[in-house]
């Protein structure tokens, strides 16, 4: 696609009882898990002012999604037209990035147990940002 090429590094990975893409609910909202963010001791100093009870944005790198598709049905609905995956969130595309606003439950070290999250276990985190609300603009 491109001649540029980026190398993204995982920065922790999902460890969650969802183990099966199949039982994963679409979004976190509609029935998502508690699952523990594990994070490189690497990035340890950005962990710096999260608290339990923060809303964080989890970036995922969604390893099974086929990066070869540029329409899907919606919601894997066969009734509903093919609709370009930009305008889906679809988990298959080009880059398969996942996006997770999560609730942060517990911190123990360099793990974040989170909710509700849609990811299976063992899939690679790569960002993690704050949800930024008036009251809290970091």
């Amino acid at each position: 696609m491109s001649e540029n090429n980026y190398a993204i590094e995982p920065i922790g990975v999902i460890r969650s009882t969802l183990v099966n893409l199949a039982d994963a609910p679409r979004q976190g909202d509609e029935g998502g898990y508690e699952a523990w963010l594990e994070l490189a001791p690497l990035v340890a100093p950005g962990l710096v002012g999260i608290q339990v009870g923060d809303q964080l944005l989890v970036l995922t790198w969604l390893h099974h999604a086929q990066r070869d598709m540029l329409q899907v049905h919606p919601r894997g609905r066969l009734d509903a037209p093919l609709t370009g995956v930009f305008a889906t969130r679809s988990p298959d595309r080009p880059n398969p990035i996942g996006l997770h606003q999560v609730s942060v439950l517990q911190i123990e070290g360099l793990r974040l147990k989170v909710a509700p999250i849609e990811a299976i276990d063992g899939t690679p985190i790569v960002d993690i940002k704050p949800v930024l609300t008036a009251i809290n603009e970091r």
